[in-house]
C-alpha cells in the first residue's frame, strides 16, 4: 500500500503542475525595447525609432541630426552641454520629420541624469527662425527632486509630465533620475491626455475657452509672449496636425520605445 500511495502522490503532483502551467497561467513573452508585440501590431502601433539609427529624425530647422544627439544602448540620447538652457543651442531640438500627426497616441520611455530637464513636443510646426516650443504643447521631462523648475511655475505645473507651465501632472508619480518613466500622450479631436507610468495625470481640450484661459495664465500669454500665443491658440495649425519633437535643454536625457498609433477615424 505504501508503494501505491507514493505513485498516486506523484501523479497528483504532476497533474497540479500541468494545471498551473495551463493556458490561463501562461505569461506573455517579454517584448524587447524598440520592438512591437504582435498585439501592438494588430492594434496599429508603429515604431518611429528603430533602436539603432536616426531613420526619420533630424534636427529642428536642420538637414541632419546635431552631433550632441547619439544612439546609446538602444536609446536616443542628448548629451547635454552642462550649461542648461543657455547651452542647448550647441545641440538643438530634434523632430521626427517623416510625417505630421493629427489624432494619435504617442508612447515612449525616458530617463534623465541628476537634475536633468527636457520635453516632448507634439503638434509642432517647423517655422523658420522660430523655436519649436512656441508652436507646440510640451509634456515636461524633469528630475523633480533636483531640478529647480519643479518648484517654479504654479502648483507644480513644470514637474514631470505636466503640460508645461499650464497644467500640473497629478498625481505626481514619476520615477527618480536614472530610472525609466513611461509616458503616453493622446490627442484626439482636441482632447489631450498625458499618462505617466500608467496613470492619467493631465487632461485638457484644445481650441476651447478652457485652452484660451490656460494660455492667458501662462508664460505664453498674449501680453507676455504674443508670438507664442498666436501659434499656440491654434495649436496644430490650419490642419490641426504637427510634428513630434524631443528637446535639448542642456542636460543628459535618454528616450526609447518611441511608438505611435494613429486614430484617424
Amino acid at each position: 500500500m505504501k508503494k501505491i500511495s507514493v505513485v498516486l502522490f506523484a501523479i497528483a503532483m504532476a497533474s497540479a503542475a500541468f494545471v498551473s502551467c495551463g493556458p490561463s497561467q501562461k505569461s506573455e513573452a517579454v517584448v524587447e525595447p524598440n520592438t512591437l508585440s504582435q498585439k501592438e501590431v494588430e492594434e496599429g502601433w508603429q515604431l518611429i525609432f528603430d533602436g539603432s539609427t536616426f531613420a526619420g529624425w533630424r534636427g529642428y530647422g536642420k538637414d541632419s541630426v546635431p552631433n550632441a544627439w547619439s544612439i546609446d544602448s538602444g536609446a536616443i540620447k542628448i548629451s547635454g552641454s552642462g550649461k542648461g538652457e543657455a547651452g542647448a543651442h550647441q545641440g538643438g531640438d530634434i523632430i521626427f520629420a517623416d510625417k505630421k500627426f493629427k489624432n494619435f497616441t504617442l508612447s515612449l520611455e525616458w530617463k534623465v541624469s541628476k537634475g536633468g530637464n527636457s520635453g516632448i513636443f507634439y503638434l509642432a510646426q517647423e517655422i523658420e527662425g522660430k523655436p519649436i516650443y512656441i508652436s507646440a504643447p510640451e509634456c515636461q521631462v524633469l528630475d523633480n527632486q533636483f531640478h529647480p523648475d519643479a518648484q517654479m511655475g504654479v502648483d507644480g505645473n513644470r514637474q514631470s509630465s505636466s503640460l508645461y507651465d499650464m497644467i500640473p501632472a497629478k498625481p505626481q508619480n514619476s520615477n527618480p533620475h536614472g530610472e525609466w518613466n513611461k509616458v503616453e500622450i493622446m490627442v484626439y479631436k482636441g482632447t489631450v491626455t498625458h499618462k505617466q507610468n500608467g496613470v492619467v495625470v493631465v487632461e485638457y481640450h484644445l481650441w476651447t475657452p478652457e485652452w484660451t484661459t490656460l494660455l492667458d495664465s501662462s508664460k505664453f500669454s498674449k501680453d507676455k509672449w504674443p508670438d507664442a500665443y498666436d501659434l499656440l491658440i491654434n495649436a496644430g495649425g490650419a490642419n490641426q496636425e504637427g510634428l513630434i519633437g524631443l528637446q535639448d535643454h542642456g542636460d543628459d536625457v535618454w528616450f526609447r520605445n518611441i511608438k505611435i498609433k494613429e486614430m484617424n477615424y
